[in-house]
């Protein structure tokens, strides 16, 4: 008699976003996204996901309601995935997706009501993990990662992060296989902002393809010339990703492949820290970005 396949929910909320981290999820290769949600990703464990607004059929209260029964009748089981960053200023009305009770469900309640129900929470997208695009300078939405707003709010979980803008499918399917094979990350498996280091250990600058030509002295002077992009405002010397054995599109290319200068969007300091995104890192801007 074959052993019961044990099911492990998963809710996916969408935040401040773009909806760029379901798109590349969507997009995966292999395993392709059926593989993930309805086969069994790991031998004897199935992905059961319970919420993603970006592929559900229905809208309204119905789908609030389904969120909150999933995560009530989960709670302390679910795995939770948040896409996007939490807009906090005015007491959370910059952002809400739906309405609860006649009244709008604000981003705020639902990430910090479904992060206290979780059993861990991986933030997927830069945005997710620390606040990115939406939480740019002056940041008049208050808006901010996943860890952060935690913080803010006295919650305890645990949180693994998966920035990228967007993530590379590759990261997140591997980070969810690694959780049901070996259970949750240790500290000793994340860098000092919460990534596993399997995906993001490698310095993009020190495994570029290109780095030849920067120890030569060889510099590409406009987008797509042969060359090192450093001059053209490469941010590859700060930035953490395996992109340069990965890639994206199921390997068929990656930003510096595609001749565009790497902005560093897996970084916690994209984008204010790092622009103008065009414009080359000095040694002066290279100091004061280690040390910040």
């Amino acid at each position: 008699m074959a052993s019961p396949v044990k099911e492990i929910p998963l809710i996916w909320y969408q935040a401040a976003s773009c909806s760029g981290d379901s798109v590349s999820l969507l997009n995966t290769a292999s395993p392709n996204v059926r593989n993930i949600v309805v086969d069994e990703i790991v031998p004897g464990v199935h992905i059961n996901l319970q919420f993603q607004m970006t592929v559900m059929a229905g809208q309204g209260q119905p789908i609030i309601d389904i969120l909150q029964t999933s995560a009530e009748a989960k709670k302390g089981e679910y795995l939770l995935v948040v896409e996007g960053s939490i807009p906090t200023a005015a007491d959370g009305m910059m952002g809400f997706a739906g309405e609860r009770n006649g009244k709008p469900y604000t981003m705020v309640e639902a990430v910090d009501e479904l992060g206290r129900g979780a059993m861990a929470v991986m933030a997927v997208g830069t945005c997710a993990a620390y606040g990115g695009i939406f939480a740019a300078a002056p940041n008049p939405s208050g808006s901010m990662g996943v860890g952060a707003f935690f913080k803010s709010r006295g919650i305890e979980k645990p949180v693994i992060n998966i920035p990228g803008c967007p993530m590379n499918p590759d990261w997140f399917v591997g980070a969810v296989a690694h959780i049901l094979l070996f259970g949750m990350y240790t500290p000793e498996e994340l860098d000092d902002v919460g990534r596993p280091l399997e995906f993001f250990g490698m310095q993009i600058h020190e495994n570029c393809p290109r780095r030849p030509c920067f120890d030569a002295g060889k510099f590409a002077k406009f987008p797509g010339d042969e060359g090192c992009l450093y001059k053209l405002g490469c941010k590859g010397p700060v930035a953490y990703a395996d992109c340069p054995e990965r890639g994206f599109n199921n390997k068929t290319n990656w930003c510096i492949a595609a001749g565009s200068p790497c902005h560093a969007c897996t970084e916690p300091e994209f984008p204010d820290k790092l622009s103008p995104l065009y414009q080359k890192i000095n040694e002066e801007r290279l100091a004061r970005f280690k040390t910040a």
